[in-house]
């Protein structure tokens, strides 16, 4: 299930509310600039492409207007694995929007704004846009699966700047 948890920076233990309801999770963001939808599934097999799955959502994909679009796939199958969770754990920022859509598994990112810490649990069928600047972190899962669509401008826009700040290992993860 899709959640948003509010935690104060000051209290990463406890959060001060959880969201389970859509329209809440949907409003709750909106109110920072985050764009959180759930898509219709479209029908994809089993073992599909890279390109089956970026052409069965394209409609989608075109109507946000971002010009590039890639898949990233982990599994806990692969030998870095834990080390590519390790990476995202970090807290950064982009130049541009972070736009995942979730075509399959979860994972949750934290959004890191003001005083407060938005944790989003994202599931199959989760669009999220977070806004250029918004310092955030991602976290897959000690045993990662999933397949999200990353959409950008240009490759330039994924490059993250690192805040240094270790806010990230304070706040529960995604299995926690």
């Amino acid at each position: 299930m899709s959640y948003v948890a509010v935690y104060s920076v000051a209290t990463p233990d406890t959060p001060n509310k959880v969201l389970t309801h859509f329209d809440d999770i949907v409003s709750t963001l909106a109110e920072h600039g985050v764009r959180f939808e759930r898509w219709q599934p479209s029908p994809i097999e089993k073992g599909a492409s890279d390109e089956q799955m970026i052409a069965a959502y394209q409609t989608q994909i075109d109507a946000l207007g971002y010009k590039t679009v890639d898949v990233l796939r982990v599994t806990s199958d692969q030998s870095q694995h834990a080390e590519l969770r390790e990476q995202y754990l970090d807290e950064r920022r982009y130049s541009a929007d972070e736009v995942r859509f979730f075509i399959a598994g979860q994972g949750l990112f934290s959004l890191h704004i003001g005083d407060y810490v938005y944790a989003v649990r994202c599931e199959k069928n989760d669009l999220l846009v977070v806004p250029a600047g918004i310092a955030h972190w991602f976290d897959m899962g000690e045993n990662p699966h999933f397949v999200a669509l990353r959409l950008f401008n240009t490759a330039q826009e994924q490059v993250p700047v690192f805040t240094e700040d270790d806010i990230a290992r304070r706040f529960p993860g995604l299995d926690d």
